[in-house]
Formats: C-alpha cells, sequence, structure tokens
C-alpha cells in the first residue's frame, strides 16, 4: 500500500469535511478584525487600511426576515459605493405598521420571522406561530446569520451587530423575552426595566444570549458589536429642550439623556463580551448608542470604542472628540424624504471629525431588496441617487490623507453667507466642506500659516472638480455654483 497517498488522500478529505462542517466563515477574511486605526483612533483599520464606514441600508431585519432577499441586498449596497450595514439580531422585531413604515423588513409577516431561539410545541406567540424556548437555539437561524456574514465579508461589507434595542412600548408584546412569547417563566416587568439590571431572571437570558453571539461570530473580522439601538428612547434621567420653537413635547425638540440604570447594563453587557471574547482568538469592537443629537459623554466605558448617536448633530464630535474613540452616527430619519437632507447631515458630521454614518435608507424592502423603490411610506428617505452621493463622499474621504487630519475649527476666519465644516493637519492640508446660504457666493477669509497654497473646489453632488485656484493673502475664492461643495489646500512646495 502507498501510505503516503493514502494520508493525502485523508487529510484532503479531512480538509473537506472542516469546510462543509460551518468554517467556512474564515474564508477569505481580512488577517485581523476591524480596529480603531493606532495612529488616528476617531477612523477605523481594516486590512492594514484606513477606512471610515458610509452606509445607507435597509431596516435592519435583513436576518429575521425570512422572505428578505440579503444577498441581493448585499451585492446592492456594495454595488452603489456602500461598506457598512446594521442588523438586529432578534431580541426585538417590529409589527407591520409600526412607526408608519409601510413596507418595514424589521417586521416579518405572519410566520415568516426567525429569531435564535427554538420554537416550542405551545401556540401563542404575538405575531403568531408557537412561543419560543429560551432554553434552545435554533440551528437554522444561526446558519442563516453566518451566511449573511459570509455575503457580507464578500461584499466588503462591516456589519453593525445590534444586540437589543428600546422596546418603545408596545414593541415589548413582541420580544421573545416577553413571558407571553416564551415557555420558560421569565418575568413579568415594565418595557422601561427590560433592558436595567432590574429585569429580574431576564438578565440571565440576556447573557447567555450575547455570549451565544459572540461564539457564534468570533470567526468572522467584518463586524463589531453595538450593545443597545436607542437606550435614551426609554424613560431618559433627563430631557433638555433642543429647539425652543417647536412643540415643547416632541422628540424632535428634545435632547434625551440616557438613564443611569441603562448604563450600568450597558457595561454588564460589554462585560459579558469582553469575557467571553477571552475564551476565543478575536477580540472585536463594542460600540454603544448614546443619545439623540450630541451628549458631552460622561465616565466613558474603557470597553467601548465606538460612541454612536442618532439623528446627530456635529455638535456630538466636538463634545466628545477628546475621548479618541470613533464617534458614529447611524441612524438618520425623520426629516422627510429629500436627499439633500441626508446628503448634508453626513457631508457635516463626517466632516466634524466623524468616523461612521449610515443611512436608514427606505428604498430597500422585500421584493425590492436591490434598493429602487422609492414609492415607499415612511419616516425618512432614500434612494438610489442618494447612495451616489454617499459613494461621492466616501471615495473624497478615503481619497485623502485622512490619518493625520482632525477637526479645524480655526482655519475659517470669515465666511459670507455660509457655514463651514473643516478638518486639517495643521500644517499642509486643510479641506472645508460649504454651504452657501446665499445666492450669491462669497470668498472665504482663512487663518493659514505664511506661505504658497493650491486649491481645488469639487461638487459634492456630482463629484465633479469646480475650480482650481490659489489662496492669495489668505482669501479663497468660491465657485459660483449655490449647491454645497468641498475644497482641499495644499501648500505648493
Amino acid at each position: 500500500m502507498n501510505y503516503s497517498i493514502s494520508l493525502t488522500k485523508l487529510a484532503g478529505t479531512l480538509l473537506t469535511l472542516v469546510l462543509l462542517s460551518g468554517y467556512t466563515c474564515v474564508v477569505g477574511q481580512a488577517t485581523a478584525p476591524l480596529r480603531l486605526h493606532p495612529q488616528n483612533p476617531h477612523y477605523f483599520q481594516y486590512q492594514n487600511k484606513p477606512m471610515v464606514l458610509i452606509g445607507s441600508g435597509e431596516h435592519y431585519g435583513a436576518v429575521v426576515n425570512l422572505d428578505f432577499n440579503y444577498k441581493k441586498y448585499l451585492k446592492a449596497t456594495a454595488r452603489d459605493g456602500m461598506n457598512t450595514t446594521r442588523l438586529f439580531t432578534g431580541a426585538y422585531i417590529e409589527k407591520l405598521g409600526d412607526f408608519g413604515i409601510k413596507k418595514n423588513t424589521l417586521a416579518p409577516a405572519e410566520g415568516k420571522a426567525i429569531l435564535p431561539w427554538k420554537r416550542s410545541s405551545t401556540a401563542g406567540y404575538a405575531l403568531g406561530g408557537t412561543k419560543f424556548d429560551l432554553d434552545q437555539w435554533d440551528v437554522a437561524y444561526f446558519a442563516r446569520l453566518k451566511d449573511f456574514m459570509d455575503e457580507a465579508n464578500r461584499n466588503g461589507i462591516i456589519v453593525e451587530i445590534c444586540l437589543f434595542s428600546a422596546h418603545y412600548g408596545a414593541g415589548w408584546n413582541y420580544s421573545p423575552f416577553n413571558p407571553i412569547n416564551n415557555v420558560n417563566n421569565t418575568n413579568e416587568v415594565k418595557s422601561v426595566l427590560v433592558n436595567t439590571l432590574d429585569n429580574g431572571n431576564i438578565l440571565a437570558y440576556q447573557e447567555k444570549y450575547v455570549r451565544k453571539m459572540v461564539q457564534e461570530l468570533n470567526g468572522y473580522n467584518n463586524f463589531y458589536f453595538e450593545i443597545q439601538n436607542e437606550p435614551w428612547a426609554e424613560s431618559p434621567d433627563k430631557v433638555m429642550t433642543r429647539n425652543e420653537f417647536g412643540p415643547a413635547n416632541d422628540w424632535k425638540m428634545q435632547y434625551q439623556v440616557v438613564s443611569q440604570k441603562s448604563d450600568e447594563w450597558h457595561r454588564r453587557v460589554a462585560q459579558w463580551i469582553i469575557d467571553e471574547e477571552k475564551k476565543q482568538p478575536k477580540k472585536h469592537l463594542i460600540s454603544q448608542n448614546i443619545s439623540n443629537f450630541s451628549y458631552p459623554i460622561t465616565e466613558a466605558d474603557p470597553n467601548i470604542s465606538i460612541f454612536t448617536f442618532h439623528y446627530a448633530l456635529p455638535e456630538a464630535v466636538y463634545a466628545n472628540y477628546h475621548l479618541n474613540r470613533v464617534i458614529g452616527f447611524n441612524e438618520t430619519g425623520f426629516a422627510g424624504s429629500k436627499d439633500e437632507t441626508y446628503r448634508r447631515q453626513a457631508w457635516r458630521f463626517m466632516m466634524a471629525g466623524g468616523g461612521l454614518f449610515n443611512q436608514l435608507d427606505y428604498s430597500y424592502s422585500v421584493g425590492s431588496e436591490d434598493g429602487q423603490d422609492t414609492s415607499y411610506e415612511a419616516p425618512g428617505g432614500g434612494s438610489p441617487a442618494l447612495r451616489a452621493q454617499f459613494k461621492i463622499l466616501r471615495n473624497f474621504l478615503e481619497g485623502l490623507n485622512l490619518i493625520p487630519l482632525r477637526p479645524d475649527l480655526l482655519v475659517v476666519k470669515a465666511a459670507p453667507g455660509s457655514t463651514t465644516y473643516s478638518l486639517s493637519d495643521g500644517r499642509s492640508q486643510w479641506v472645508i466642506y460649504l454651504e452657501q446660504l446665499s445666492v450669491k457666493g462669497y470668498p472665504l477669509t482663512l487663518n493659514l500659516p505664511k506661505g504658497t497654497y493650491q486649491a481645488e473646489w469639487t461638487d459634492v453632488v456630482s463629484g465633479k472638480k469646480l475650480l482650481t485656484t490659489t489662496v492669495t493673502d489668505g482669501v479663497l475664492a468660491v465657485p459660483e455654483s449655490s449647491r454645497d461643495k468641498v475644497v482641499v489646500i495644499k501648500s505648493k512646495k
């Protein structure tokens, strides 16, 4: 017998079995997980390159909604130049019609929801079908989750794995942790206490779920964990007026400060992730959603690498830049459907020093996973045209020498008729985003070191170059176009 040939065949057979048994998730992966850039932790590093995350994605239900074709979706969003998406993993789903969203991917049709837990034989789940058994995992769910992650990796997509969400009162009725939806006799608690340490025996099931997610996803590099979506939306410790000219009871007029109870629970969940990853070969970033609009973070958890805001203002970056971590804007919406609104939000935030922007894009839905459906009824926006503009933003930022850049609030001395946001290295590169408010454009007056400078203006809607000029005695001409634009200024040698 030729033992060398037999051993070769045996090795090949074993390799095939390994690949078929679920280890394919590591094939084609980068050499290390997404991390903060070591020279500038306000941005990411992936595959040994600096990275910003720019996305415009579906409403987070790609895996839990069996009707949703996530392969088509991920190919489409990557084709449009996006490199990130958010994913809710099953602790929270919605009911059709919630929040005025007619085509809601996070609200599966009856019988089309798949969650991490196996169904029992007991009828009575609030959204149809049998109740869940929190002591048993659904193998089919984790196969679907891993297939989604493999497909995301193939398309160069970084996934935000969002483990929990606020329940907004009524949403608690659909949660598998609610005692009416499981056979495990979880404690009856108020919705506002579910994601706190005062939730009875639910806490143990939450821990088990988090650790399972860590175990199942550890082989992947193309994701980070976010603990909870919008913790500030339920029982905030303090509500402050943001806009005195609007209705006082409208949440869009308020800063909502996350409660201390919620923050304590977040720290516990982060520690579960850290502890479980100590047993695993790879370590992943953890994100905490802080507030709507802006908030100066207090007692930042050292286990958190990304702090995110919804409907964020540039002030969210400025107030927290000293933390030396990524500040992200990971959900837009509730501001109409105009592309211009969300394009400007993205440019303002990223040009303030943000490292992550994600648009909630309602042009994606079941049957329209390519994002071409603009007939949606929803409280936000999204369109192919908007994604094309986000692609221009991403390409522009990636084309810069990004890592030395920091927010620069002093370079623009005067900007008549315009608002500006600036980044610079303070020596040889300045980048200024300008929104023109006046009908006529006026020159900028700049604070620059003595020297000779060349400036190149770009239209942020089309990506076309508008004007190449020089800065003379600190004065920079602005192109006639009334649309928002960006200029890169470099010293001439």
